[in-house]
């Protein structure tokens, strides 16, 4: 200790205080992972601020410009034919691209397709028939231009044109005058059958390797049936008086089925496609609507949905809860309700069994790929509408993504989805099911 100048120093050594390393350390004075720990810390919170979102299922492939009455298709090669004031434009659904543009005509309230032939009807502005115009889906090509409606047979290429009376059930497959079988390539009449006054006209298909045939329901109690080759009458009988229309009677299940008065309540009564025999007759209780359903006939009424075999008349299933079945592609789709709004779920036709609940989504005309069903949903007070894909088996529907504001009027087709805007325009949207 020294004492001079009256500042008192005392020497503690280095036994006590800072050793002489702290200012000038030889090895960490840190743990190892510590470095280590605040880099990953770093990356992780500005990583995860600028990582892109995950890309949404649903992307825009192009859009055109169309008026609200404007009529489109899709095709199954993968074209999109959309008219605009009766200017036809095919387009690629895979990527936008123009494959062909028609001539100017008379814009058409609705196209359909068949066998690389567009089949357009325009408008009527007056009660005159306004015939039919076919082109070619392949180049665009005018074909050829008949008189009269032109309609389609199931399993055939065969394609027959009619007038068509207006009637208080629609047009429909309602026919007067003769009906003729044309070539799809020229328009050229193959045959005719005279039809003396009124008859609903009716696709048989065939079972097995059969062809398909023409049925003809006529207003005088006769119903007939015709080779589609030849037009050549095959078998002719006398049926009851019935409210012969557009769904009465129905081909399923290789027969035909017609409801009509019996003595004391309705009947339908069975017949077979080729020889126009009665097979059986059941009273058909409360229904007041018969449909295909599959290989049975589906009977709708307040009473729910009967299924029945079309072969013997036996009852299938019942669901007391249901309204209706609508079929979309090969899948069919309960509804609970009268006007077809509220749909129940996908449903198994041959069991009646609930395969996939549909609560709150509603199905898109068109079918996706492999036979799945679109479906939309309002969301967040209607200003979103979600997407959804569902198929039989699914659990429950595949939520996609929300559309945009202000788009409706959608029609799906494999991985794409169309749709109209409030903007006027038409969108192409891509999607992925899986």
């Amino acid at each position: 200790m020294d004492d001079s100048g009256g500042t008192v120093t005392i020497d503690l050594g280095l036994e006590r205080g800072e050793p002489p390393t702290y200012s000038s350390p030889e090895r960490r004075t840190t743990p190892l992972w510590v470095p280590g720990a605040l880099l990953a810390a770093l990356v992780l919170v500005f990583g995860t601020g600028s990582a892109p979102p995950p890309k949404s299922p649903l992307s825009s492939v192009f859009r055109l410009q169309v008026g609200p009455a404007d009529s489109y298709a899709t095709t199954s090669d993968g074209q999109l034919l959309a008219e605009t004031f009766g200017l036809l434009t095919s387009y690629d659904l895979g990527n936008g691209r123009l494959r062909w543009q028609a001539g100017q005509s008379t814009p058409a309230y609705r196209l359909r397709v068949s066998d690389n032939i567009v089949l357009m009807r325009p408008w009527a502005a007056t009660t005159s028939e306004p015939g039919t115009t076919a082109l070619s889906t392949l180049t665009g090509a005018d074909l050829w231009k008949r008189p009269g409606n032109v309609v389609t047979i199931a399993g055939s290429s065969t394609l027959l044109a009619a007038d068509s009376p207006r009637t208080l059930s629609g047009t429909g497959r309602r026919v007067q005058g003769p009906v003729d079988a044309i070539d799809p390539a020229t328009g050229r009449t193959l045959w005719s059958v005279p039809v003396p006054s009124t008859a609903v006209l009716l696709g048989v298909p065939g079972l097995g390797d059969e062809e398909s045939r023409m049925l003809l329901v006529h207003d005088d109690q006769t119903m007939a049936v015709h080779d589609l080759e030849s037009g050549k009458l095959i078998a002719r009988t006398q049926i009851p008086a019935a409210d012969y229309a557009p769904d009465n009677p129905v081909v399923a299940g290789g027969r035909i089925l017609l409801r009509h008065p019996g003595a004391s309540t309705a009947e339908i009564s069975a017949y077979d496609p080729e020889t126009l025999k009665q097979v059986w007759s059941e009273p058909s209780e409360t229904a007041y609507e018969m449909q295909a359903c599959g290989i049975l006939v589906c009977l709708s009424g307040p009473e729910g949905v009967h299924a029945i075999d079309p072969f013997t008349g036996d009852t299938a299933w019942v669901q007391r809860s249901w309204h209706s079945l609508v079929r979309y592609g090969d899948v069919y789709v309960a509804y609970s309700d009268p006007d077809g709004s509220v749909p129940v779920g996908v449903v198994d036709p041959e069991t009646g069994a609930l395969s996939v609940p549909l609560a709150g989504w509603r199905p898109v005309p068109g079918t996706g790929a492999d036979g799945r069903l679109v479906l939309t949903r309002a969301a967040d007070s209607g200003s979103r509408t979600m997407v959804a894909v569902a198929h039989p088996g699914d659990p429950r529907p595949r939520v996609l993504d929300a559309l945009p504001q202000g788009t409706g009027d959608c029609q799906a087709a494999p991985s794409r989805l169309v749709c109209r805007t409030m903007n006027g325009e038409l969108v192409v949207w891509a999607y992925q099911e899986e």
